[in-house]
């Protein structure tokens, strides 16, 4: 298929070159065949299906979403068909897209990380992978793999062996931590080809008539607008303490803010709560991204990463 995006819009990201900065983000996209229909697949610089664990899971109990004042809390509870499933059915159709497909992998203990892996790594079609560092490591109490640098390095050095085919391995990092820098710095050393911030921040809706929880399961991840100024914030720092290319997510909902994510030093951005509302919200936002690298005369994307000028404060 021919591409015909604009050459001005194409970034770098670990060895590969996405025809523009917008990804559909994990758990937002399903496994990116049922949106084909919806949403021209290939005006995407690449998408990442939900999450998936060594064996099926059924997710959460009823209701899984909630509308907030300016974004969602979701707990879907990570359900999925399983990584065997989906390379089975999924990933074929898949195949021959110009957008990159990443895998977003989870578990619960370092050995379903790595099987996971292991079985994709027998399949074609993939451009890299996404680790899922908010799930709790069974092994150790229940902490999250992600809220500490040294189960971090762990889970992170074991998924980097286990990929025999080059492929990038990017660690989505959670924000529900002291020092983001510190937690993306852990990632780096332990291998990891880039990181992906920020993971949604823990929240809870209540329903006072009732005095029960909005969400079936209690607590949910907040995500949407209101968290893109700390996503921004987050995004800076981490971009500042590493050297690998990071992907920036949190509100992004329109080409302007892709704009801003880059210039905190974000190489690519995810989409993920915008398409709730508007499946067709990440193509959309391509454009309108495009739209403001002309308008504001500014030749190429990449030009923008890492552009934020602060002032002596910052």
């Amino acid at each position: 298929m021919k591409n015909d995006a604009p050459p001005r819009l194409a970034v770098p990201l670990c060895g590969l070159t996405l025809q523009n900065p917008v990804i559909a983000a994990s758990g937002t996209f399903g496994y990116g065949v049922e949106f084909a229909g919806l949403v021209e697949l290939d005006r995407l610089g690449g998408l990442v299906v939900k999450g998936l664990s060594r064996e099926p899971m059924p997710g959460n109990p009823e209701p899984r979403l909630y509308e907030t004042a300016s974004g969602m809390l979701n707990s879907v509870g990570l359900q999925n068909i399983g990584v065997r499933v989906f390379v089975q059915e999924k990933l074929p159709s898949l195949a021959g897209l110009r957008a990159a497909v990443f895998a977003n992998v989870f578990g619960h203990q370092v050995d379903d990380y790595v099987e996971v892996i292991r079985v994709l790594e027998d399949a074609a079609g993939l451009a890299g992978y996404e680790l899922n560092v908010s799930c709790p490591n069974t092994r150790r109490g229940g902490q999250q793999f992600g809220a500490e640098p040294g189960l971090l390095e762990e889970v992170v050095g074991a998924a980097k062996g286990a990929v025999r085919s080059g492929r990038p391995l990017m660690v989505k990092l959670s924000p529900n931590v002291g020092d983001i820098a510190a937690l993306a710095r852990a990632a780096e050393q332990a291998g990891a080809d880039a990181v992906s911030l920020v993971n949604t921040f823990s929240g809870l809706a209540i329903d006072a008539r009732r005095r029960r929880p909005r969400l079936g399961a209690g607590f949910g991840g907040l995500s949407g607008p209101a968290i893109k100024p700390v996503a921004l914030a987050m995004v800076c720092r981490a971009s500042r303490a590493v050297r690998i290319p990071v992907v920036g997510l949190g509100g992004v909902a329109s080409g302007e803010e892709v704009a801003e994510f880059l210039l905190a030093g974000a190489t690519a951005v995810q989409v993920g709560t915008a398409a709730f509302w508007d499946p067709q919200a990440p193509a959309r936002i391509a454009g309108e991204f495009d739209r403001f690298l002309r308008r504001e005369g500014i030749a190429a994307a990449r030009d923008l990463i890492g552009g934020l000028e602060m002032n002596s404060s910052g």
